[in-house]
């Protein structure tokens, strides 16, 4: 049996993510993997917001096209840096069980965790105005209703390298996804999780996606025993939802399915950049149709007004900061 190559990038999260998939490969029975470190454009623009220079698509470009050719057999993604829409000839054929998809809130080193959120007043601790990292739209929308006299700041960089930042003090605290931390051994940093109800999460977190040329059966029969279902299934609802909005990293749309026994349940939102409006939907369907499901709470969102929200929020996203 040959051993697969295996397209990453080379962050840290990249590459646990990568090492995690070749084991279970491995451990099911399909065989060997060699990991192959691609650089994408994301990787080397570290002080500018993605919305300015083409959205989610630049941390996995470089790796499609490299599947694309042949240069490597298989990919390993964050499934929330993926673009709605696949290139022609690319299929997801796995995914990972799903970690905790929630935003976190991180304080600087040694400070006492928070014990409520959204309730908790920050301005008792850091002030009036807290500076607070973050490089999503999706979450300075949300998270400025909770907490209006924040001072929302862009921060990039691997997980590592943020967390140098807010703790050297050029933050009162940065966001960061629960699933990264955790996976990186960072459980300790988590101050607080984000409730869904206060900011829901970008579609795809907390998923790790495996991605092939659609007809590299023999790759994809190698990932057969990776496959979960549920979570498939939820990655698939959310993934239409942006689809048939139009919508990508640079406009604040978040989308988080669950499945409970043989029904989907599927809660979307999208919001103008400064979280003055904020469009939510929820739906539920037979888990057999995810992306039906996805649609139909999209065209529910459409009707409520979404379009014209983002389509400014897309005119709007012109600077290198995630605030309007």
């Amino acid at each position: 049996m040959t051993s697969l190559r295996l397209g990453t990038r080379g962050s840290p999260l990249a590459l646990w993510q990568a090492e995690r998939v070749a084991a279970q490969i491995h451990a099911g029975g399909g065989g060997s993997c060699e990991l192959v470190v691609i650089k994408t454009t994301g990787d080397r623009l570290t002080d500018v917001s993605l919305s300015t220079v083409g959205g989610k698509n630049v941390f996995v470009k470089e790796i499609e096209h490299a599947l694309q050719q042949g240069d490597i057999d298989l990919a390993v993604h964050s499934a929330k840096d993926m673009p709605a829409e696949l290139p022609d000839g690319l299929a997801i054929p796995a995914v990972l069980p799903r970690e905790d998809a929630r935003d976190a809130v991180v304080l600087p080193a040694g400070a006492a965790p928070l014990s409520e959120l959204p309730t908790c007043e920050l301005g008792h601790a850091f002030g009036q105005m807290p500076r607070i990292g973050s490089g999503s739209v999706r979450r300075v929308a949300q998270l400025s209703r909770a907490w209006p006299t924040a001072r929302f700041r862009l921060i990039r960089g691997n997980v590592e390298t943020r967390l140098r930042k807010l703790d050297t003090g050029d933050y009162d605290l940065i966001i960061l996804a629960v699933a990264g931390l955790k996976r990186l051994g960072y459980h300790d940093r988590i101050s607080a999780a984000v409730d869904l109800d206060t900011c829901v999460p970008a579609p795809g977190q907390g998923i790790i996606a495996i991605e092939t040329r659609a007809d590299d059966h023999e790759t994809i029969g190698r990932l057969e025993s990776l496959n979960d279902a549920p979570t498939a299934g939820a990655l698939m609802a959310e993934r239409a939802v942006v689809a048939r909005l139009g919508g990508g990293c640079q406009v604040p749309i978040g989308a988080f399915a669950e499945r409970l026994g043989d029904r989907l349940t599927l809660r979307a939102v999208v919001a103008s950049l400064d979280g003055s409006r904020v469009l939510r939907r929820e739906g539920t369907e037979a888990a057999a149709d995810p992306r039906a499901l996805g649609i139909a709470v999209a065209e529910s969102l459409l009707e409520d007004g979404a379009g014209p929200l983002l389509e400014q929020a897309k005119a709007a996203t012109t600077t290198d900061t995630p605030t309007p």
